[in-house]
């Protein structure tokens, strides 16, 4: 079974969906997750800014970290900065897009959700998954501005507003000639970390496509063919977080990273624009 470095990125605690995949997939594998909090969310930054931020943070990440393998678990990093990223860096990168062509694939109804970051919602890559695999289909492309962040909060011990919930997911739900969405894509890695609450609040139930399994599927794949390294000096030992903020900016989301195994913060003063 593989022992390789897996490096796990996400603006915040999202990730830790992915992470959880592919500890369950690859069980021997060293995990070390990295957030840039500092920017969070990344959905409301500027493409050209964002891009140049997560290529600077990722420098300072690959040579601390020298993974085998880099997941991006963020559909807006892997919309707009997955080529740039295999461009700049000699290590192998998974990304995360929305789960698309599965979910046309799997609707009975033809009507299909996607729920994602006003991000995501706007690139031209989401776009192009629709034409390309479900053309056939009525999708409901919805940018839900608050999801991350009530995913985040809840994870730091705050109750979930059922209502606010409710209001955020409600545009992918509709009826119409008899028929009504039965699929609905999550299209953020924080948006699984509210499923119990989705459920309540759902007007009928559907199905909800999770990138994670996928993801870690996928990240198996390419390590089976790769060769694990041994990095010389110090490097961020399995199980660690590495963070943009300071620790005092990330205090109340610490034991949120320790109940998802990540009990070993690191934090990076980075010069990233």
């Amino acid at each position: 079974m593989s022992t390789a470095r897996v490096l796990l990125f996400d603006s915040g605690m999202g990730g830790l969906t992915v992470a959880r995949a592919v500890r369950h997939e690859l069980p021997f594998a060293q995990l070390v997750y990295a957030a840039d909090n500092a920017a969070f969310p990344f959905g409301a930054w500027p493409e050209d800014a964002l891009v140049r931020r997560i290529l600077a943070v990722m420098a300072e990440l690959v040579d601390r970290v020298h993974p085998d393998l880099v997941v991006i678990a963020c559909n807006t990093a892997s919309t707009i900065a997955l080529a740039q990223l295999r461009d700049r860096f000699k290590v192998p990168f998974v990304g995360t897009v929305p789960a698309i062509k599965p979910a046309a694939a799997q609707t009975k109804s033809g009507i299909v959700g996607v729920l994602a970051t006003p991000g995501t919602v706007r690139r031209e890559y989401t776009h192009g998954l629709i034409q390309s695999f479900a053309a056939n289909c009525r999708v409901l492309l919805h940018g839900a501005p608050g999801l991350a962040e009530m995913a985040e909060r809840k994870l730091k011990g705050t109750a979930v507003d059922l209502d606010e919930l409710r209001a955020e997911i409600s545009p992918v739900f509709v009826e119409e000639q008899g028929r009504r969405t039965d699929i609905v894509v999550l299209g953020c890695t924080h948006y699984p970390l509210l499923s119990d609450e989705l459920a309540r609040v759902e007007p009928w139930v559907v199905r909800y496509i999770d990138p994670a399994p996928a993801i870690a599927r996928r990240v198996a794949d390419v390590l089976s063919g790769s060769v694990t390294c041994s990095p010389s000096g110090r490097v961020p030992p399995h199980n660690s977080v590495l963070l943009t903020s300071d620790r005092t900016a990330a205090a109340d989301a610490l034991p949120a990273y320790a109940r998802m195994g990540f009990h070993l913060p690191e934090f990076l003063a980075l010069a990233a624009p």
